[in-house]
């Protein structure tokens, strides 16, 4: 069976050493290069098993590759996606650098996330599955986003959040969601048996890409997000708080309706747990009423590995629309 040659770049990183482990074991891909300036010529485990070694960013072989994952640094990358481009392969980019919200122009200068006009497919996939199908170029979305939006996906398309509401979202990650990086607040006497707010007063980078897409979907609605630090290795679990339109009788009802058929969409009677979640392509979302407030109200739990459905998984999925395979192919459910 014929394998389709990929390269990754950026690939000494947490998200690049797990799209390359991805694409080992994956069915219908190969690996052609993987890049690591720093690390240029050494071999690096992988996980779940294999190896890889690296080759210098500029000595990647861009023109072996169908497809290329970017897991350069946010302004790094989008000269490397237009070199890859050049050559002839379609790429993923996992860094800010082409996503909504963040100034990123398409191929004919337009910026959106529905793929037209030449803006670039933002690559939520439950949410812009058919941009992303056949598409040369997607930006995937961050990791936080990723879990924040699918959450509060089915209430703002259906209209149910109520008009001029302040959605709250306190989210925590795990210490990958950092990178790979030596710094001092992220040594293991900071981070073990600790628990911290860090990109307070509503500044989080993140933030861009989840106002544009409340603003595309025309809510009425403000969002004030804060981020916290977990002392875990990997996952994301999202608390949102969220007034309705309306009481909802069955709390689950909208994302029953939205995700029925979506094979990476989990939904749960309780709040999820990262170690239902971690390891696993997916996201596992709860909803339940809040009671004792005038408004009606409802938290909403969203729970991913951040590595996985938060940034190497979902490449991976988009990948598999590009190429047009099964969208579930070489990923752990």
């Amino acid at each position: 069976m014929h394998r389709i040659p990929v390269g990754v770049l950026g690939a000494s990183g947490y998200a690049g050493r797990e799209l390359c482990a991805l694409v080992t074991r994956h069915p219908r891909l190969t690996l052609a290069f993987a890049t690591a300036n720093g690390q240029r010529g050494e071999r690096a485990e992988l996980p779940r098993g294999g190896s890889v070694t690296f080759v210098a960013t500029e000595d990647a072989p861009l023109g072996k590759a169908a497809l290329v994952f970017s897991a350069l640094p946010h302004g790094a990358s989008k000269a490397w996606v237009e070199r890859a481009r050049a050559a002839g392969a379609k790429v993923v980019d996992l860094s800010s650098d082409f996503r909504i919200g963040n100034g990123a122009n398409g191929a004919n200068g337009a910026n959106g996330a529905n793929g037209a006009n030449g803006a670039v497919p933002y690559g939520l996939t439950e949410a812009r599955r058919e941009a992303v199908r056949g598409a040369d170029l997607v930006a995937n979305p961050g990791c936080y986003p990723t879990a924040v939006l699918l959450g509060l996906l089915p209430l703002l398309e259906q209209g149910l959040v109520a008009r001029g509401a302040t959605i709250g979202v306190s989210a925590s990650s795990g210490v990958t969601g950092a990178g790979l990086s030596a710094r001092t607040d992220l040594l293991f006497g900071e981070i073990t048996e600790n628990y911290r707010a860090y990109g307070v007063g509503n500044t989080h980078r993140h933030l861009n890409e989840m106002r544009a897409m409340l603003q595309e979907l025309r809510a009425d609605a403000d969002l004030v997000f804060t981020p916290h630090l977990l002392p875990a290795a990997r996952g994301i679990l999202a608390t949102m708080t969220v007034p309705l339109a309306r009481p909802l009788a069955d709390p689950l009802a909208p994302w029953k309706a939205r995700y029925a058929h979506e094979p990476f969409v989990e939904l749960v009677d309780e709040p999820p747990e990262l170690r239902h979640v971690v390891h696993r392509n997916v996201v596992r979302i709860a909803a339940l009423p809040v009671a004792h407030v005038r408004t009606p109200t409802l938290l909403v739990f969203a729970a991913l590995d951040n590595l996985l459905k938060g940034a190497a998984g979902q490449a991976v999925q988009n990948a598999n629309l590009m190429f047009g395979l099964d969208e579930p192919l070489g990923l752990p459910a």
